[in-house]
């Protein structure tokens, strides 16, 4: 399976200069835990809602600090026509919860989450991925960006 059949397409971008309480808000109306973050037609981060708990509302920044502030700047992503086997380890490595999608040309088609690969029926593939995603410590700090 690829990850073109398991991922979603209706995508909403953060924009760098937005505000955190305008992402959050735009988190909240979509119910959603993360927006890739674009500018000049091109990935440039990610902001999540730990994002804006930890870097923003637990270091006292006001709610008019921007996105560019506290988003991941490390963007992982992946292809769309990549198998979906190879992105679940992939995620499990790398211990993210979701990664913006791309074709060839780079361009943003989606975004893929833990649970798409959950309702793509590979249970194994799935497990494994979640209980490496799960395992403390790893590659990706709060507190820094």
């Amino acid at each position: 399976m690829r990850v073109s059949e398991a991922m979603s397409r209706d995508v909403r971008i953060a924009n760098p200069e937005q505000t955190i309480c305008e992402a959050a808000r735009i988190m909240s109306e979509i119910d959603v835990g993360a927006l890739p973050v674009g500018e000049n037609d091109r990935l440039v981060g990610m902001i999540t809602d730990r994002d804006i708990a930890v870097r923003a509302v637990a270091a006292e920044k006001p709610h008019t600090t921007k996105v560019r502030e506290v988003m991941s700047r490390e963007v992982l992503y992946c292809y769309e026509d990549q198998d979906l086997d190879e992105l679940a380890i992939n995620m499990g490595d790398e211990q993210v919860r979701r990664m913006p999608v791309v074709n060839r040309d780079k361009r943003l088609v989606g975004i893929v989450s833990v649970g798409d690969l959950a309702q793509t029926g590979n249970a194994s593939t799935t497990g494994r991925a979640v209980a490496d995603i799960s395992t403390p410590g790893g590659h990706h700090s709060q507190t820094g960006s």
